[in-house]
């Protein structure tokens, strides 16, 4: 949600508006806390204050802030435009559509409002509606990276692949992305006959496990293909595309004619909702490994129980070095206290703790009655857990890239899915085009897992019952 500092009549190279625009944000607060010293009805101080503090993520101060703005001066319009960012920063779409419309009722060319308006009505799945706001928002400021990303988002949220990726290109310019750091040039679904095209990473993890499923079909362009990727996936993938060659980012680039970032191949491969390829699974981790947790999962369990075996993870990883990333995460990952309810649904299940991170010492302390058992100290790369994966019946996780592993497996999953769903999951579905083995739970109202965890254990009743049904028909045979 990008904001700028509206101009005041200080133009000191050390005012804080200067120091704002300069990328100084500590010393921007100093001297904005120093103007309302002396000016504390400042209306513009008090929205460029409050504008800087939503940049540094203290949304509730700044809050507090904007809303003495807009009363100062309720003609304001920039005022209004950085109250929306608070209120939708803090989930609060409807109040934030109220700011940024009185923003454009007071200046209708406010570009940031115009684009942001639109990120505030795709947060809640109206993208059509939103698709208008983001078109003005491109047509005022055709060179704002960051506008075009946010229209490129709302189409993908909408399924409109064609339109979406080929817009999404623009989010190497954005201050969030950045560039990739290779100059070969950009791989455009042409033939390279004799050339080298390098695919590399871009993203986490999840975003190169998704969009693997379309490295096979690089093999038809009669060049040669090398794929880089961080050592953690490179064994999983190495076996999962034996006809694609991967190397670890811990090397250098190998020499290269041309290059890729993973997230740019269904544009230059034209790929539409319908063209997915390999939804029911594409990821395949070493037999062996397999068949080690197979062994140990068994001595789980000594008196054969066949119990019904769900792993768990209930939180992502933090990205606190790209603000927008760890604004998501905070919205995503939830604890495992709020999966308790799961052990009364299935009461004979073992769980697994699957969570490994910052947030995996809560499988120390489970909820009462749940059965957890953790051995995630022993999964060293995504081959590891796939392995252990490959052997559980059921996965239930926040939006998460073990989520990806599993569901590249074919192995059912089951999502919880924040408020503002990630524009991959599309909206208003509890299936996903990707993977066939997905099944979405998405909230209900921000921040808030008692709908979703309610809508799991009324299916997870119904996934236990069935897996009795069949251990006890496997019993009798």
């Amino acid at each position: 949600m990008p904001s700028a500092p509206e101009n005041t009549a200080d133009h000191s190279p050390h005012s804080g508006e200067a120091l704002q625009l300069a990328g100084r944000f500590a010393e921007a607060e100093a001297a904005y806390k120093q103007q309302l010293a002396k000016t504390p009805d400042d209306a513009r101080t008090l929205s460029n204050y409050g504008g800087l503090l939503c940049t540094l993520c203290a949304f509730e101060p700044a809050l507090e802030l904007l809303s003495r703005a807009v009363q100062l001066a309720p003609d304001l319009a920039d005022a209004w435009s950085n109250l929306g960012n608070a209120f939708q920063s803090l989930q609060c779409y409807g109040e934030a559509i109220g700011a940024y419309s009185q923003c454009l009722r007071l200046n209708p060319n406010q570009k940031f409002a115009l684009s942001n308006l639109g990120v505030a009505l795709d947060c809640i799945g109206q993208h059509a509606q939103a698709q208008n706001f983001h078109r003005t928002a491109v047509k005022l400021n055709p060179e704002n990276a960051e506008s075009h990303t946010n229209y490129a988002l709302s189409l993908l949220a909408q399924g409109n692949y064609p339109d979406g990726f080929a817009e999404y290109e623009w989010r190497w310019k954005t201050r969030t992305t950045g560039a990739h750091g290779f100059s070969a040039p950009l791989w455009k679904g042409e033939k390279f006959p004799g050339k080298t095209l390098l695919v590399h990473t871009e993203g986490g993890f999840g975003d190169m496990l998704q969009f693997s499923r379309f490295l096979p079909a690089l093999t038809q362009f009669d060049g040669h293909v090398i794929v880089r990727v961080r050592p953690e996936l490179l064994t999983l993938l190495s076996h999962s595309f034996p006809q694609i060659a991967f190397v670890s980012e811990n090397e250098p680039a190998p020499p290269h004619d041309l290059q890729c970032p993973i997230l740019s191949l269904p544009l230059a491969l034209g790929s539409t909702l319908a063209t997915l390829p390999s939804p029911e699974g594409f990821l395949h981790p070493d037999p062996n490994k397999v068949r080690h947790w197979a062994v140990a999962l068994r001595q789980d369990d000594p008196d054969h129980h066949n119990p019904l075996r769900i792993g768990l993870v209930w939180a992502g990883a933090p990205h606190s070095e790209i603000r927008e990333a760890e604004i998501a995460d905070r919205r995503r990952s939830t604890t495992l206290a709020t999966l308790a309810p799961l052990a009364a649904a299935a009461p004979d299940a073992v769980f697994y703790s699957l969570q490994v991170g910052d947030q995996a010492f809560q499988a120390k302390s489970p909820p009462a009655g749940m059965r957890l058992i953790d051995h995630t100290d022993r999964l060293k790369n995504f081959e590891d857990t796939a392995a252990l994966i490959a052997n559980l019946d059921l996965v239930i996780a926040v939006d998460t890239s073990t989520a990806h592993v599993a569901a590249g497996l074919g192995k059912p999953v089951w999502l919880l899915s924040r408020f503002d769903q990630c524009w991959r999951w599309l909206s208003g579905r509890m299936d996903s085009p990707w993977y066939d083995s997905v099944r979405l739970y998405q909230q209900d109202k921000p921040l808030d897992w008692s709908g979703p965890i309610a809508r799991v254990c009324t299916d997870l009743r119904t996934f236990d019952a069935h897996h009795h049904d069949r251990a006890a028909a496997l019993t009798t045979a």
